[in-house]
């Protein structure tokens, strides 16, 4: 496309206004490689690999995801989504570990009616790193957060409140997640409100989020809902047994 553009524009002897209908030729025959499409220029490149891209990229505009959520982490997530034959629920959550604890990076998408039901703030381990989450960890005792893709199961009252167990479903990435007690709870150290030192406070390894979302999240996507946890991190993506090569770009 680009070449036959430069053509467009570049070849001698053509005057300027066959140049102008030429361009506009261009413009109409490939809209996408421009502006105007809600997906940014890059995003595109991906989307047209094949049609479960393309369908997803569809998805990604539709719910107005353009400069709130990463395109590769949704892409992820929603191909993950639709592997997992277990969840009984029409409800993704992302979370986001590229981003810095202090910027929004847990998402709620209804996927049944296309929209985003939630956008928070959201703690991690304490041992996964200061404002960015960079070390992960399945084991016990490691206090950092666990990567990969979820099931959330049922609610129940502890320590911290009305919180929602977590079933890790990529065994030696995040399946000991129930017998280290990693939940969703709400925690007044995750509240932006308190944050010290440019970050959130962190946790045990659950993703904690602030006191006054943490019920109505946990409604949403209590009950067999899938869950997302994504960073940049290749040892994940090497040995993760739901996503494969395609999905990854």
């Amino acid at each position: 496309m680009r070449n036959f553009v430069n053509v467009c524009l570049h070849r001698p002897g053509v005057g300027c206004v066959v140049r102008r209908v030429v361009l506009s030729v261009c413009l109409l025959a490939f809209p996408c490689s421009y502006a105007g499409t809600g997906v940014l220029r890059s995003e595109v490149s991906v989307a047209g690999i094949g049609a479960e891209a393309d369908e997803t990229a569809r998805l990604y505009r539709s719910m107005q995801l353009e400069g709130v959520v990463n395109w590769k982490a949704f892409r992820q997530a929603v191909a993950g989504y639709k592997k997992i034959s277990g969840r009984r629920r029409e409800v993704l959550t992302l979370i986001d570990f590229s981003k810095p604890s202090t910027e929004k990076r847990l998402y709620v998408f209804d996927m049944k009616h296309h929209r985003m039901l939630y956008s928070s703030v959201v703690a991690h381990g304490k041992n996964s790193g200061e404002n960015y989450a960079r070390s992960f960890s399945n084991e016990m005792g490691s206090y950092k957060s666990s990567l990969g893709f979820y099931l959330t199961s049922s609610t129940y009252h502890g320590s911290n409140g009305y919180s929602l167990r977590l079933d890790g479903l990529e065994k030696g990435i995040n399946d000991h997640a129930r017998e280290r007690a990693i939940v969703v709870h709400g925690a007044d150290y995750a509240n932006p409100s308190v944050a010290r030192n440019g970050r959130l406070g962190r946790s045990f390894g659950c993703p904690a989020l602030p006191t006054e979302l943490a019920r109505p999240v946990i409604d949403a996507i209590k009950n067999g809902s899938v869950m997302y946890i994504y960073a940049e991190n290749p040892d994940y993506l090497a040995h993760s047994s739901i996503l494969r090569p395609s999905d990854l770009l």
